[in-house]
């Protein structure tokens, strides 16, 4: 599962989003996306990053805790 964290430079929240997610240990695994970068990005997330979203599509926003990334991660995880 290929998880993405919507972010901008310079932003506090997005720097404690981060530690949050390498305190999962999820750190080097979380592609980041700069919505500064892309316009319909920056309309669609505006003052909502950070935010992280699975593959599937389902996000999560920030504030958020090392527990609810951890039950974000493995409500994404497919049975065998």
């Amino acid at each position: 599962m290929q998880l993405t964290l919507y972010q901008r430079e310079d932003c506090h929240l997005c720097e404690l989003a981060l530690d949050v997610l390498d305190a999962c240990g999820l750190s080097g695994s979380v592609a980041l996306v700069d919505i500064d970068e892309d316009a319909e990005l920056g309309v669609e997330f505006g003052l909502r990053i950070p935010v992280l979203e699975r593959t599937d599509g389902e996000q999560l926003d920030w504030p958020f805790r090392a527990e609810a990334v951890r039950g974000f991660v493995g409500r994404g995880q497919l049975p065998d």
